[in-house]
């Protein structure tokens, strides 16, 4: 998979133009504040995906524009080119979307279509972090690798949406109480098909990130990272995981009515370890770093084995918060790949030789 163009009107700061990059490595330098992640922001919004720095779309689009951004993307991907288009629009409640000419139901339709792994600083508080940020990773990475994971999260999300609404409608009107259980029902089937899909994938990835990490540290430290969830700490077969998060539900049913939303369900979390002990607790800042780019390493090589081919690498000021034999580590597991790597110095990293070089200053690239 490859990005052959990409082309922006009123997008951030950037001024209208378009970047034609290199088919392997392409450094992205400038200053602070000039506009290098944008140019990484814009590439990501074509897994369908959010900005990976959490911007809502209307920040997206350049202060001087009155009507919106646009963003154009040439590609390669199941063996031929293709484009897309997503236009952001002023006061517009959702992205639109069109791939190859045909407009899409929405931006998100665009997920699996184009694929992208990024790697950003925030990333790199992954293992210390709470577990929120843990499970966001892990659906990141679970959608683009099977893009009916997103609609489930999608009916998840809008089914914990209506019964919290119904939580609270019933303390003004208590016949609604008999309605709870089709909801419970409901959202139990879909926490449940959640929870497997997670466990799953996970197991393919603690053993695709030991591989890497026994690399990093030469044999010297032994990685695992395992699925932490209420569903599965007394064992018993995924088929009874519907029921344990029914009866979760129904008995956490008074404490839900009193708080006004469903107080149960997903809190579950990645637990990671470095020689059988916590890293988030345990783990000095070099393992800690490791363990990161181990499992960001990991979702790289099972999205390509997923999909036939190698998604694009995005390293979004990253590098100069490694070690210089992590950056040699991690240039060398991504050779071949198309890489996007911001930095404020291209001399700063380690071993990079080869590839093309963009300046950004105020928005305006050159290169």
């Amino acid at each position: 998979m490859k990005v052959n163009r990409l082309g922006f009107q009123d997008y951030r700061n950037l001024k209208e133009n378009e970047l034609v990059p290199g088919p392997q490595v392409n450094v992205i330098c400038g200053d602070n504040a000039q506009g290098k992640t944008n140019l990484l922001e814009a590439v990501w919004l074509f897994t369908g995906g959010r900005s990976f720095r959490g911007a809502r779309d209307q920040e997206l689009i350049a202060f001087s524009s009155q009507v919106g951004a646009v963003l154009a993307l040439d590609f390669e991907a199941e063996e031929r080119e293709q484009a897309a288009k997503i236009t952001i629009g002023r006061g517009a409640k959702k992205r639109a979307a069109q791939l190859n000419g045909v407009d899409q139901p929405a931006a998100s339709s665009l997920i699996g279509k184009f694929c992208a792994v990024v790697f950003s600083p925030d990333h790199l508080s992954l293992v210390k972090e709470g577990p929120s940020m843990r499970r966001k990773f892990l659906d990141a990475a679970l959608c683009q690798r099977k893009p009916a994971y997103a609609r489930l999260l999608s009916q998840y999300s809008r089914t914990l949406a209506q019964r919290n609404t119904l939580l609270k409608d019933i303390s003004y009107h208590s016949e609604l109480l008999e309605t709870l259980e089709i909801w419970d029902e409901k959202l139990s089937g879909l926490g449940a098909a959640i929870t497997i899909e997670r466990k799953r994938y996970l197991e393919r990835l603690s053993e695709a990130a030991g591989e890497i990490y026994d690399g990093i540290s030469q044999g010297r430290e032994r990685f695992a990272v395992r699925y932490d969830s209420g569903l599965l700490r007394d064992g018993g077969e995924e088929a009874g995981y519907r029921e344990r998060l029914f009866s979760l539900l129904q008995n956490g049913r008074k404490e839900d009515l009193n708080a006004g939303f469903t107080t149960k369900g997903h809190r579950d979390d990645l637990l990671v370890t470095v020689q059988e002990k916590s890293a988030r607790e345990y783990g000095s800042q070099g393992q800690q770093r490791s363990c990161v780019l181990a499992l960001k390493l990991a979702e790289a090589a099972l999205l390509a084995e997923a999909l036939g081919e190698k998604p694009v690498i995005l390293l979004d000021d990253v590098m100069s918060e490694l070690d210089a034999s992590r950056q040699d580590y991690l240039l060398n597991k991504i050779q071949g790949w198309q890489v996007f790597i911001t930095c404020c110095d291209p001399n700063s990293i380690s071993g990079l030789s080869q590839g093309r070089t963009f300046y950004v200053e105020n928005g305006e690239i050159r290169g």
